[in-house]
């Protein structure tokens, strides 16, 4: 489906989007095989983009992202202060002796981008940083994402209902993860907050342990993006003392 904006700048952006998962500089070849588009249209384009910053040209000839869109990503995070709320809350999940904490919010219908991560304080830590696009079916953040955002059948039921999602091996066949919504103004999720390390580390113990703290962490994130708590309250008094009652945290209602 042709789209309703400016071919040319439809083009552009296009060239912009091939480096979101390239983890290295790219020539001018494997730009044209990302994109589509003839050599000749790249360097027309690849031009302005690089006269403003948004690309720079390597000595060897390849490309790669210029400082405009780190200096456009800064003004983002300031504007919407996420930096100065997000950070604080996984510094204090790693300090708290937790797994790698980060979040996540939707990138488009498939993806999902990790806007920030802290890695804990093992050495040995699972492949996650900031930046970095992943499968929104795949792993525990991705599924809470899915789940609040209208996902149908049991499993996103159940994330719902106990604000809780745990992944053994989905995007990774050596990790494990665990995550919880964050709600914003108006009872929207707004991201997903995760901790993430290898397999071994994720017993049945340190599960339920995690499990207490990464609440208690979104509870408090909710708190400083001004959104709703109840449904993560209803969760970590269920977390915390209700398992061997067999009490279930509130189903949550859809605004």
């Amino acid at each position: 489906m042709a789209s309703p904006g400016v071919a040319a700048v439809d083009r552009a952006l296009t060239i912009l989007a091939a480096f979101e998962d390239a983890p290295e500089p790219m020539p001018l070849a494997e730009l044209a095989r990302r994109t589509g588009m003839y050599k000749s249209t790249l360097l027309r384009l690849m031009t302005s983009l690089q006269e403003f910053g948004y690309l720079v040209q390597l000595s060897d000839g390849r490309y790669h992202l210029g400082p405009t869109p780190f200096r456009l990503g800064a003004v983002y995070q300031r504007a919407n202060n996420l930096h100065d709320r997000v950070m604080p809350v996984l510094r204090q999940l790693v300090a708290d002796g937790a797994e790698s904490p980060s979040f996540h919010v939707r990138h488009d219908a498939k993806r999902r981008l990790c806007v920030f991560r802290v890695d804990s304080q093992h050495s040995t830590l699972d492949r996650v940083e900031a930046g970095m696009l992943l499968p929104l079916d795949r792993g525990a953040a991705g599924r809470v994402i899915l789940a609040f955002d209208g996902g149908k059948g049991d499993t996103h039921d159940d994330i719902r209902e106990s604000c809780i999602a745990l992944s053994f091996g989905e995007r990774d066949p050596d990790c494990a993860g665990l995550a919880c919504p964050v709600f914003g103004p108006g009872g929207n999720c707004v991201g997903a907050l995760s901790l993430s390390g290898p397999k071994p580390r994720f017993t049945r113990d340190s599960i339920e342990t995690m499990s207490t703290l990464l609440l208690k962490a979104a509870i408090r994130l909710t708190r400083a993006l001004g959104g709703p708590t109840e449904l993560l309250d209803s969760a970590a008094a269920w977390t915390a003392d209700g398992r061997e009652a067999g009490a279930r945290p509130a189903r949550r209602v859809r605004r």
